[in-house]
């Protein structure tokens, strides 16, 4: 990942890595594994997850919006 090749450290005066800068691409992917690790903890939740991956029909988002008036 080339986004690693970017990540930089911040250290205090001892030398002591304190932060770290990542690229915002890095931490959106990392943000989104975390969100789906937490959703997929519950039972109902990963069902309803899998469902709809797995759904072949449903509504356009073009749709949705005439639909709820926006």
């Amino acid at each position: 990942m080339a986004a690693q090749a970017q990540i930089q450290y911040v250290s205090d005066e001892k030398g002591k890595a304190i932060s770290v800068i990542v690229p915002i691409q890095l931490w959106q992917e990392i943000i989104s594994e975390r969100e789906t690790a937490y959703l997929l903890k519950s039972d109902a939740m990963r069902k309803r997850l899998l469902e709809a991956k797995n759904r072949k029909e449903g509504v356009s988002f073009e749709d949705a919006c005439i639909q709820l008036g926006i």
